[in-house]
């Protein structure tokens, strides 16, 4: 029989990915989520077995714990912007569903991979953010985001919980929500391009970000996943390049004239920066390639390319149907 894996947020769009690959992989995995951001159709493909419930209830997350023996923690209440809006929201989901989903892990002797935020970072005097820097939370989704890395360091040493946290920075790829205002930058200008709209870009466009396509991403996981490492360790997942949000505009420009022949795009819409955004978010993932051998394939470029594909699929099959 296969190790039985369960994966909370796995409706969403980077815990369908994860479901896709573990899948592939013959593993048993079983998925719990509350299904406020994340999809069924999702998982539609995948033999999965899919709880519907919150990471904040100790019921339902101890029914979907049973026979599990490790876990990918990916739940939460995604969006800075959401979090200042709504910072209750955010802790609860975010900081206590960890707490309740460690203590479940801890009963069931599982190894759990969470995933951590770079925002956990914020803005340092660095050019590259690295895992032995002290974190600078600036907005309420960082802050109960760190705040379940430090419950993850308080397992780890308490019950002797086998934990590796992992710092995701700008997660992009197939799947990912375009149509909200919390939606990802690559999502919105994606979609934005695509209908023959201006897109929307809060503040001048050169805060700088290490965009991570989430094929690269899901694969880091696995191999912390699958590591015999002890205690709580922390390591970036991301490429360790940079790239601006007005490059990434560009880039997708380019796509959109190559693609669909378009001449005339329209101009961007600039807005005030987003109260709580870091200026630059860069990872030194060296750590991760030490410890647990993270080794991209697929790339910033290439990664753009099959997402922008995506969503133009996406929006043929919606307006012939």
């Amino acid at each position: 029989m296969s190790e039985r894996i369960l994966v909370t947020g796995g409706a969403g769009f980077i815990g369908s990915h994860l479901c896709e690959l573990l899948c592939r992989q013959g593993r048993e995995v079983v998925v719990l989520d509350d299904l406020s951001t994340g999809r069924r159709d999702n998982l539609a493909a995948l033999a999965v077995v899919l709880h519907q419930g919150s990471v904040a209830d100790p019921a339902a997350v101890e029914k979907a714990m049973a026979g599990v023996t490790k876990v990918v923690h990916l739940a939460a209440l995604p969006s800075v912007a959401r979090s200042v809006d709504r910072p209750l929201d955010t802790h609860h989901a975010c900081a206590t569903g960890t707490a309740v989903v460690l203590q479940a892990a801890k009963a069931a002797k599982a190894r759990v991979v969470y995933a951590g935020s770079s925002s956990a970072y914020g803005n340092q005097d660095v050019l590259k953010k690295h895992e032995g820097l002290r974190e600078d939370p600036l907005s309420p989704y960082a802050a109960s985001k760190l705040a379940g890395e430090l419950y993850c360091r308080s397992f780890a040493r308490v019950y002797g919980l086998s934990v590796v946290v992992t710092r995701f920075f700008n997660v992009f790829g197939p799947r990912q929500p375009a149509d909200s205002p919390y939606s990802g930058v690559i999502a919105a200008f994606s979609k934005a391009l695509l209908e023959g709209r201006a897109v929307r870009i809060d503040g001048d466009g050169l805060q700088g970000r290490d965009f991570t396509y989430v094929e690269d991403l899901v694969t880091g996981v696995v191999q912390c996943l699958d590591a015999d490492s002890t205690g709580c360790d922390t390591v970036n997942l991301a490429y360790g390049q940079s790239t601006t949000v007005m490059d990434v505009y560009a880039t997708l420009c380019a796509l959109v004239r190559d693609r669909l022949g378009v001449s005339q795009i329209p101009a961007p819409t600039f807005f005030p920066p987003r109260q709580g955004d870091v200026r630059h978010s860069l990872a030194d993932p060296t750590r991760a390639e030490q410890r647990f051998g993270f080794a991209p394939r697929i790339g910033f470029a290439e990664g753009l390319r099959r997402t922008f594909d995506w969503y133009r699929q996406q929006l043929s099959r919606d307006s012939s149907s």
